[in-house]
């Protein structure tokens, strides 16, 4: 018998105001934000699209047809630290305001990929894609959707690896539970979305890709969004406009061929090292902050080989 309670972990219900307030920290992915948060609003509830349709383009239902027919999937791919999963634990709390719906969000946990047994992947696949259209459809009604559902699977290429690749079994039974899953949610017209995230992009499978209705690629902070994530934290601090320039610089790709510093190494390494480096003794001090920075080493380029 399939343990419901062990196949998610942090269940989230939206709105909710931490999700707000973590989403308000994600600075500089203003870009990411608004595009996902619209894309999943046309997944799980195709009103807002239909009455857009009506209004602005009327007799154009095919080409909305096209639109709602799209297989309810969200691939987030990119570098570690990028803040992929950070924004997509929390985006349902702005799909929840903007659509004016109740979103429950199902974190897929990784002992989904089971202890090797042959069956197991699949079932445990099969059990989350039933569980998720067993709650999604509690939520349609002929008056229209009043709530959603979203999977979300984090290291998505642990269970949809390319079936192109060489791969047990079970493996690929797996893969083709997860694109069945997909397409029930699709083919049912379920208020239900599936997002994955992802390091290793080019190891997903092709199916699994060509069935998504979005894909974005997360890139590591430019000069302007780590100027923006410091100064709005270093700001009071006694740091000129000079030092935080300095501290810009310092985090950004350098000439030994290291990358910049991702949003996780500024905001959970970098930020905390120069405040435990003052505490308790002094307050902080912008040379020693720049010299903090210098000295760190940025996560290294996740590498797909």
């Amino acid at each position: 018998m399939i343990d419901f309670a062990s196949l998610f972990e942090r269940r989230l219900s939206f709105p909710h105001p931490t999700a707000r307030q973590r989403l308000d920290r994600l600075i500089g992915l203003d870009d990411y934000k608004s595009k996902l948060a619209k894309v999943l609003g046309l997944l799980v509830n195709p009103k807002g699209l239909t009455d857009w349709g009506a209004v602005h383009h009327p007799g154009a239902e095919l080409l909305i047809d096209t639109i709602l027919h799209r297989p309810p999937l969200i691939i987030l791919a990119g570098d570690v630290g990028t803040g992929k999963t950070e924004l997509a634990e929390s985006i349902g709390d702005e799909v929840a305001r903007r659509e004016n719906i109740e979103i429950e969000l199902l974190p897929l946990s990784l002992s989904a990929r089971g202890q090797g047994k042959v069956g197991q992947i699949t079932q445990l696949i099969s059990a989350a894609f039933d569980y998720t259209a067993k709650e999604a459809s509690k939520l349609k009604s002929a008056a229209g959707t009043q709530g959603a559902v979203i999977l979300l699977v984090d290291e998505a290429d642990a269970l949809a690896q390319s079936r192109e690749d060489e791969m047990h079994h079970e493996d690929r039974s797996g893969v083709n539970a997860f694109i069945r899953g997909i397409d029930r949610l699709s083919n049912q017209s379920l208020p239900a979305a599936v997002i994955m995230c992802t390091n290793r992009f080019h190891a997903i499978d092709p199916a699994v890709k060509r069935r998504a209705a979005e894909m974005l690629v997360f890139n590591r902070p430019d000069e302007k969004d780590r100027r923006q994530l410091l100064a709005t934290r270093l700001a009071g601090l006694g740091f000129e406009p000079a030092d935080i320039e300095a501290v810009v610089c310092a985090t950004g790709p350098r000439g030994d061929n290291q990358p910049g510093f991702t949003y996780s190494d500024l905001t959970q390494r970098l930020i905390p090292s120069i405040v435990l480096d003052a505490f308790p003794e002094t307050a902080i001090r912008p040379a020693r902050a720049i010299e903090l920075a210098q000295q760190m080493t940025p996560t290294a380029t996740f590498r797909e080989d």
